[in-house]
């Protein structure tokens, strides 16, 4: 059901989502630019005002990412459960906007961070006050990351009729302009912000993305009276649960052999889900479709009076669809701890690395290596969808040109190679650091390789093809795998995917320090490469594991043949 004013004709609400669009676009843009120039270098921030170990550090950033993600779970329900889209996206903004300003605030204030390293003190570390004060403002961001990440996109949709061709252009027109300033503000926010915050002032460098999620939800809020806004329906979970409870209760029952006539097949009348035939897979949840005797059916619109013990084949057909992509999900974490330990242990590379760019006195800022992988990822799509994708889908006779599954496949054997390259590239600039190191000494790390900065560009190009290949495809295939009302959930189960690997990258640079020297707080003393090798035998292993799964799995709505029926979709 749409919001719309009364005496609305339909006409007008076509043209609502283009004057809904700069306000949309415009909070995005700004939103982006204040959360990503906030957090792209907290890793620096941590250790360079806070005085945090690098290890400490990176394991509170890997924390605070994963909760992040994890948490948009909870707002994706929460918004299709109760609140809407609108209410959350707001409630978020406000909570992002306040958590900017807390981080700000410890910038500016000299009291809510230790004090500068003298010449002859040793660094403090922070107080419990101002570590309290800090993991706040955490807070705070965690809570508009959850609500925001798994409902921007969806809200934008809204804005838009979906069953007229307008409409239809207007979403693609959405889902480009979004890409587009999410690309634009995290390349602004990893170069002139992080210079800003790392050559100029943190203050400054915090204020200005604070200032920008100000900007951010007061366009939010200016475009209030011209939304759309879908009043929410109940969760889709609740669908789930009963399958999953009723094939409990009915555990002990044998399935019939005839199962087209002894299951309960009903459509609700009103359902935006596209008619699923019966897959043998998880054959356990077909007995909750079974039919028994103590089953009642409503004479008034055939659905089970008991929809606790009794559940259609469509319900049950849906909940495979979901239990069928966790495989794959958990391929997809495990892949991105590569992504998560390459953009972390890149900045503490860069900090021991001669940044210095020619012969001119600017040095680039370390946290600014990322925006390779962004640019990596740019150059890279248009080339796949203009040169590469006409020739193979002339070679392949497939529209897609190839599956989903192929493409993520491919972004995992990169990924190793990315690990490897980044090993190589780290003894180079250990070797170098110890005997041809450079005059200067960073601040409580160790001696500054001779080495060019420049020589990292490689592995972050490498992890961005790698991304552009693994992650879009992922987000792509949840939300084409899920059934028609679950993706909000499943644009949130791509995100608790990054949270699983948040954590996992913690917990295995955790065991690493603690079993070996590998991640010593001076790089020149440690062995990062032997850790980057590690990763790249943990993403072997799980590459053989995700072409296990990816035989294995049945695309939504078709049979076994994987290829044709991802065609179809």
């Amino acid at each position: 059901m749409e919001d719309t004013d009364k005496g609305a004709t339909k006409n007008e609400i076509k043209h609502r989502g283009i004057r809904a669009m700069p306000f949309v676009i415009g909070n995005e843009t700004f939103e982006k630019l204040g959360t990503v120039g906030s957090s792209s270098n907290l890793l620096v921030y941590l250790t360079s005002i806070f005085h945090l170990k690098s290890i400490t550090a990176t394991n509170i950033i890997n924390i605070f990412n994963g909760t992040c993600n994890f948490g948009t779970l909870l707002g994706a329900f929460l918004s299709d459960t109760y609140f809407g889209r609108y209410n959350i996206l707001g409630f978020a903004s406000v909570s992002s906007f306040l958590g900017m300003l807390v981080l700000t605030i410890t910038a500016g204030v000299s009291k809510l961070h230790p004090p500068e390293c003298g010449k002859a003190a040793p660094c403090v570390g922070p107080t419990a006050g101002q570590m309290t004060f800090l993991l706040g403002g955490f807070g705070l961001l965690v809570i508009g990351a959850s609500g925001i990440r798994p409902c921007n996109l969806a809200f934008g949709a809204d804005q838009f009729d979906p069953k007229t061709e307008s409409g239809r252009r207007g979403i693609s027109s959405f889902f480009n302009w979004y890409y587009f300033t999410y690309t634009f503000a995290v390349m602004v926010s990893l170069t002139v912000i992080v210079y800003v915050q790392s050559s100029i002032s943190w203050s400054l460098g915090l204020a200005i993305p604070t200032i920008m999620m100000f900007l951010s939800c007061t366009l939010f809020f200016v475009g209030t009276k011209i939304y759309v806004r879908i009043v929410p329906k109940g969760s889709p979970l609740s669908s789930v649960t009963q399958v999953l409870v009723a094939a409990f209760k009915k555990r002990h029952l044998q399935l019939p052999q005839q199962l087209g006539f002894s299951l309960f097949n009903y459509m609700h009348p009103n359902s935006l889900n596209s008619m699923l035939p019966y897959t043998d897979q998880f054959r356990f949840l077909s007995k909750a479709a079974v039919i028994t005797q103590e089953d009642l059916i409503n004479s008034v619109d055939g659905s089970a009076a008991n929809p606790w013990r009794l559940c259609s084949i469509q319900q049950v057909e849906e909940v495979k669809c979901l239990l069928r992509v966790i495989p794959i999900w958990v391929a997809g974490t495990i892949y991105y701890v590569s992504v998560v330990q390459s953009q972390n242990y890149v900045i503490f590379q860069a900090i021991q690395t001669d940044t210095q760019l020619g012969h001119i006195n600017f040095h680039i800022p370390p946290a600014s290596f990322i925006v390779i992988s962004m640019l990596s990822i740019t150059i890279w799509l248009p080339i796949y969808d203009r040169v590469l994708l006409p020739w193979l889908r002339k070679f392949t006779g497939k529209e897609d040109g190839i599956t989903l599954l192929q493409k993520m496949g491919i972004g995992i054997f990169l990924s190793i190679i990315t690990m490897i390259v980044s090993g190589v590239v780290e003894d180079k600039r250990r070797t170098l650091a110890m005997t041809r190191q450079k005059v200067e000494m960073t601040q409580g790390k160790g001696a500054i390789s001779s080495m060019s900065g420049l020589w990292l560009i490689p592995q972050m190009a490498l992890s961005g093809l790698s991304e552009a290949f693994t992650l879009i495809s992922e987000n792509e295939f949840f939300y084409k795998q899920c059934p028609e009302n679950m993706r909000s959930i499943a644009a949130s189960f791509f995100f608790v995917g990054l949270a699983g690997s948040s954590y996992l990258s913690s917990f295995l640079s955790s065991v690493v320090h603690k079993t070996s020297n590998w991640l010593a707080e001076d790089l020149n003393k440690g062995r990062l490469d032997y850790f980057y090798y590690l990763i790249a035998a943990l993403e072997i292993l799980n590459l053989g594991y995700f072409l296990l799964c990816a035989k294995w799995y049945k695309y939504k709505g078709g049979g076994s043949d994987n290829q044709s029926n991802e065609s179809k979709e």
